[in-house]
Order: structure tokens, then sequence, then C-alpha cells
């Protein structure tokens, strides 16, 4: 359990949430005298080390922080799931998230929130307030709450996320938008910070988890002609947490955080082929379409990042598996994963694999995956049933870490280690002198 000792409570909450960026990079900026904004907050404030959420995907992980519960209970595994008794899959939504959020528990309690773009809110609930839903929504019109702020927002030319699809073949268009994108989302922010009365209110920068999946390696490496930009959109960064830090009454608690770490990709790998080629899955049809080509004598399948279900019969439609046999198939297909090395170097790719009780609990349980493989840094786990190779570099060159993301609470001191992205739900309405509901698995950090 993490904890402040604190001073007296402030009772209005401003969160500024960079989705996937690491704590060991600030610091190594900050020590490079970088982040000059950051640094002076970093001096008023406790600034730590904070872990994610298995798996380490920012759906996962942003449900996690805003229902304080892990996902056996608030029900989002993955950025794609499949139905139940089905091998269909779906992109889950809000719709499936079954609890409710920090803002919703603060409307309800006459809190008024602002919250801009944070992943997994669309479609977008009801709140005391305002809400533009992030990554997931694709219609700005149908991205809001209420409704009819759509309209100021298209007049600013805001945008909902950044055309990653640019990065693959033009990266200094995809910075360009960065720019552009970063630019009209502080412009809408200031627009309802200036004219919106709040109690808390959170801005979600996504443009750091884009920029950091297609440069993070160009970075790390000192590209001649990536370095200096990728740099560059960092700094714009810090100059904007400078101006919301100048511009916070001494009434609100500042927060910084991000959801996870980064690192260099080393290599994609391809769970879907590993289980083929150790007989474990197969498929009717030569190359299939998809998950639902499946073969009825298949033990096991997956799903990205890491997340391996048994073929069981009575569960899975074309299942295999007895259930009295469960629990062997489910030890040797966990012993195998932990098998599979690099090539190149012998490295092992998987270094634990946990069994979905052992992370998960709660009445979402049961969608949950068999097993879910936690990859040694550096190797990012995939499931393409479509693709013939077991590694492979891409256009992505940077993943997701799990035990690096960074927590910054200005105003507060000594700050123990063992912070999780869970407890920041329950830690805010601490805060705002609201009370935790019994349910979440988060512990209030103040």
């Amino acid at each position: 359990m993490a904890f402040f000792r604190t001073r007296p409570k402030k009772r209005r909450v401003f969160v500024l949430s960079l989705d996937g960026v690491p704590y060991s990079f600030l610091e190594a900026q900050m020590s490079q005298g970088r982040l000059p904004h950051l640094a002076k907050m970093v001096e008023e404030g406790s600034f730590t080390r904070m872990r994610s959420v298995l798996p380490t995907i920012s759906s996962v992980a942003w449900s996690t922080f805003m229902t304080g519960k892990n996902p056996g209970k608030h029900g989002i595994f993955g950025f794609v799931d499949h139905r139940p008794s089905s091998y269909e899959m779906f992109i889950p939504t809000s719709l499936n998230m079954t609890s409710k959020t920090l803002w919703e528990i603060l409307s309800e309690r006459g809190k008024r929130v602002v919250v801009i773009n944070v992943p997994v809110t669309y479609p977008v609930r009801s709140v005391n307030g305002i809400l533009v839903a992030g990554f997931l929504a694709t219609n700005l019109k149908k991205a809001t709450f209420p409704r009819e702020i759509a309209g100021q927002l298209e007049q600013m030319g805001y945008r909902i996320d950044v055309d990653s699809a640019q990065a693959r073949e033009s990266l200094d268009k995809f910075l360009e938008d960065l720019r552009i994108t970063l630019e009209r989302r502080i412009q809408a922010v200031s627009y309802f910070m200036d004219r919106q009365s709040w109690d808390y209110f959170q801005l979600h920068v996504m443009g750091t988890d884009r920029i950091n999946h297609f440069m993070w390696e160009h970075m790390e490496q000192e590209h001649p002609e990536y370095k200096t930009p990728f740099l560059n959109y960092y700094e714009q960064i810090d100059e904007i947490l400078g101006m919301f830090h100048n511009r916070m009454n001494d009434d609100v608690t500042f927060i910084l955080l991000s959801d996870h770490g980064f690192c260099t990709v080393k290599k994609e790998v391809n769970l879907s082929r590993y289980l083929l080629e150790k007989g474990w899955l197969r498929f009717g049809e030569n190359p299939p379409e998809s998950l639902q080509d499946i073969h009825p004598s298949s033990k096991a399948y997956t799903l990205l990042p890491g997340r391996i279900y048994i073929n069981m019969k009575g569960r899975e439609p074309k299942g295999s598996v007895d259930p009295s046999d469960y629990d062997r198939v489910r030890g040797e297909v966990a012993e195998g994963l932990l098998e599979l090395r690099n090539p190149d170097t012998g490295e092992r790719v998987i270094r634990k694999v946990a069994r979905r009780e052992e992370i998960y609990h709660g009445d979402s349980l049961f969608q949950a995956a068999d097993l879910i493989a936690i990859p040694t840094d550096g190797f990012d786990l995939k499931a393409d049933v479509k693709k013939a190779l077991l590694f492979e570099k891409t256009a992505l060159v940077g993943m997701h870490t799990y035990d690096d993301a960074f927590l910054l609470v200005l105003g507060r001191r000594s700050v123990q280690e063992d912070v999780e992205i869970m407890d920041l739900m329950p830690t805010i309405l601490s805060m705002m002198d609201v009370r935790v509901p019994q349910d979440v698995d988060g512990r209030v950090a103040v």
C-alpha cells in the first residue's frame, strides 16, 4: 500500500494524464536540464514510479484508473476481446465497463466535472458537467456530453486523436499532426477552464503514447533526424505543464500521471504462430481469415497482448479440452510459453505466465483469459492468425512496460514506493471529501 503524509485537504483536483510516459525517461531528461517546468513541479511535490495493470495497455489501464477496480470487476481486459461462447472479435468500449467511473461518482455527489479525452469514455455517459471522449471515439458529434458542445469544439478544429497511420508513411507529417492536435486540445481546455466552474478537471494527452510507439527507438538510438523532434514534442508538453501550473489556485491539488512506461521493441512476437508451431492451435482454412476458422482439435488460442485461452468444451463453440483436463492443459501451455526464446540471443521472451485467478477477481472473471503472458521488456506480444512469421520488426518501435509509469502530486511530501494506478480513484475521492465505495480495489494513497 502506498500513502502520502499530507497537508490539509484541498477540495478541487486537476489531473493532467500523459499516456505512456515513463518515470525513468522523465528522470533522465530532468537530470540533463530539460523539462524545466516539470522539474520545478517535482521540487514542489512528490514524484514516484507507479505500477500499471496487466495486460499493460491503455484501455485496461485507464479503465482501472477511472473505476479503482481490477479488470475482474470493471470488465475491460484488452483493446480487443471476443464475445462469450464465440470466436467473434469486438472492441470493448464504455458500454462494456460494468463499474461507475470516478466522474460519475463525483457527479452523484454534486461535484462538477470536466473530463477531456480520457480513453474508454466512449460512448459518453452523462455527468454533472462536461465529458469529451478520447481514444475509441471516432465522431466528435457523438463524443461529447452534453451533445451541443461538439459544435464549439468543431469550430476550434478540435481533434480526438492523431492519425497514427501517417506515421507508417511519413514521420514528418505525423509530427505535424501531433503538434496541431495538442495545440487544439489545449485551446479547448483553456476555453472550458475559463468558462466553466469545476471541482474536478482532467486533461488527457494521448499524443505521448503515439509518438513513443513510432519514435521511441529513434530517441534512444539518437537518430540524427528524429531524436530532436521527439524531444521537442516533450518540450511542448513541458510548456503546457508550466502554463497550467501557473493557472492553479491554492484550493486545487494538481496531479500528473501516466498509465504505463515504454521501451524499445526488440521484436514483435506472434503468439498465434507459436501456438501453431507447438501444435496447440490449428485452423480449418489455410491461411485462416480469422479466429473463427479455428479447428475443433485446437487446445488454445490467443488475443493480444499475451492473453491465452484454453479451447474448452462447453465454453467455446469448437472446444476440445474437457473441463476435467483444463488444469493440466493450462499448465502445459504455461510451461511451453516460458520456453520461447529470442533466436538471435537466446533471451527468454516471456518472463512470467499468470493464471487469471492470480491477478483478477470479481464478477467479470469468467471473461478473462485463462493465462496472461507477461513479456520480457522489448518483446511485443501479438496475435495475428494471418501472419506466418513468429518474430518480426515493424514501424512500431516502442512498446508498453508495466512498472515504469509515474505519479506526481503537488504539495505532497514523502511518497512511499508501492503506488498502483488503481489507487488514484479512491485517493482523488478522498482528497475531495467524497466517500470511497467499499467495492473498489485501490487504496486511498493520501
